[in-house]
Parts: structure tokens; C-alpha cells; sequence
């Protein structure tokens, strides 16, 4: 089995690493020194990994070197000054409406991808996954989990609300009232809740965490790629249908799917 190390990088830059084997991606934090904490220029790179992924991919890993997944926003942003070139928080707060909301929008994008319907996300998370890599770890379609992990939601024990994508997520995995508590109080969620509450698909111990992410996607490279593609809208798409629409949804795709199986497709 191919090893995270040994395969040549497609991108690498600002503490994130894209290596690309067949149908595999694999996305790498790799600044384990401050636990793969986020800035902004990390979010770019992981916008700019998500674009740079070639069509042949059908399983993208992410993982963080080192003990921690992500241990959420780096506290220079805490700072008043900030990241050098960024704008503060301060800074932020003074802004017009439109140009707060286009910022946020702007960092929300490392986190929009990885839900795309032509690829399967697998987070692999050990050690903390916090406020910002909690996030990150939601906006997967799968979670495989070190059995020493920590999720937590910090942002409202800041005066902050989690607004990178993760509160929808959130909410589908474990419902409005466990999400709210858990965000609220920002406590952590360990291995073995997550497992019992929806937010890790598998745990296992930590030495392991690699291996089980490959074979996750070695199991969903089995399926033919337009079966599975075709399954993910269905399943993304549910929730906002009524189950009248749903069961149209279901014929229209397997429409499709019996076509292209003979022959007949578009």
C-alpha cells in the first residue's frame, strides 16, 4: 500500500500539500509545529488545492501531519494587528456590509469543495479537531477518527459564531439540539461519541488512522465512478426534497444509469 510520503506533490503551498495517485487525492496540513492551525493564506491554498485536482479523481484524503488534525484559527488572528497582509478582525469590523460578507464568502471557499458530487471527501482526524478544524473535518462527506480525537466548537466563547460552512453539516449529522449544546457550551466530542451521535463514520486507534482512510477509499473506488456520482446528488439533494420529489429524483437517475449501461446514453 502507497504511503502519504511517497508520492510526488501536484501542489504545495502555505502549509498544504495535494499528491495525486490514480484516483486518489490526498491533501495534506502540513504545518504540525503550530498543530495545522488556519489563516487566511492556508484557506487560499486549500481553495487553489480543490481547483487543481485533476478529473481522474474520485477520492480525495484530507489529513494533517503531526498530532493535531487542526487546532482551529491561529491566535495571531487574535492579535490586533493580525496576519501581516490581512485584514484584523478590527479591520473587518469597519468594512461595508458587502465587503465583510464577499470576505467571509472569499474563506468559506476551502471548505465549499469537498462536497462536490463528482468526488467522495474522506477527513482523516486524530488529536484536535478545533473551532476552524472541526469545520474543515464537517465539510467532508466522511470522517474516519483516531481514537484520541477532540472535536470542539469554540467560536461563541470567543463572541464569534462558526461560519465556515460547518453549522449545516452540523446540524444533518446530529440535529439542532445536540449542535446547539455542542456549539454553544464548546465542549469537546470524543472518539466515542462522535461514533454514537453520527459525526465519525469509523474510529480506530491512532496508529491506524491512515490506513483505514486508504482502505475507506479503496471500498468506494469499487463501484463504478457514474454509479456513485449519481448516488451522492441523490443523497445531498434529499433533504431539500419532498418525498414525492425524491422518488422522482430516484427514476430520473436510474433513467440515466440504464442508459448509459446499454449503451444509450447521452
Amino acid at each position: 500500500m502507497t504511503t502519504f510520503e511517497n508520492t510526488e506533490p501536484v501542489f504545495e503551498k502555505d502549509g498544504v500539500r495535494l499528491t495525486v495517485e490514480d484516483a486518489v487525492a490526498t491533501v495534506t496540513l502540513t504545518n504540525p509545529a503550530k498543530r495545522n492551525a488556519q489563516t487566511p493564506a492556508l484557506w487560499r491554498a486549500l481553495t487553489e488545492a480543490g481547483r487543481s485536482l485533476p478529473g481522474s479523481v474520485r477520492v480525495v484524503i484530507l489529513r494533517g501531519e503531526g498530532q493535531s488534525f487542526s487546532a482551529g484559527l491561529d491566535r495571531q488572528a487574535f492579535t490586533p494587528e493580525g496576519f501581516d497582509g490581512e485584514p484584523s478582525f478590527l479591520d473587518m469590523a469597519r468594512g461595508s456590509d458587502a465587503d465583510l460578507d464577499a470576505l467571509i464568502a472569499a474563506y468559506q471557499e476551502a471548505f465549499t469543495w469537498w462536497r462536490r458530487n463528482d468526488i467522495v471527501s474522506i477527513a482523516a482526524v486524530q488529536g484536535h479537531a478545533i473551532g476552524a478544524g472541526f469545520q474543515l473535518a464537517l465539510a467532508c462527506d466522511l470522517r474516519v477518527v483516531a481514537d484520541d480525537v477532540q472535536f470542539a466548537m469554540r467560536e461563541t466563547s470567543l463572541g464569534l459564531v462558526p461560519d465556515l460552512t460547518g453549522t449545516h453539516p452540523l446540524v444533518s449529522l446530529v440535529g439542532y439540539a445536540r449542535a446547539l449544546e455542542i456549539c454553544a457550551t464548546g465542549r469537546f466530542v470524543h472518539a466515542d461519541e462522535a461514533e454514537r451521535i453520527g459525526l465519525a463514520n469509523i474510529v480506530v486507534p491512532a496508529a491506524e488512522l491512515d490506513a483505514a482512510a486508504q482502505d475507506l477509499s479503496a471500498a468506494l473506488l469499487a463501484a463504478p465512478r457514474a454509479a456513485v456520482v449519481e448516488t451522492k446528488a441523490l443523497l445531498r439533494g434529499a433533504g431539500e426534497r419532498s418525498y414525492e420529489e425524491q422518488r422522482a429524483a430516484e427514476r430520473a437517475a436510474q433513467g440515466r444509469r440504464l442508459r448509459d449501461l446499454a449503451g444509450l446514453g447521452d
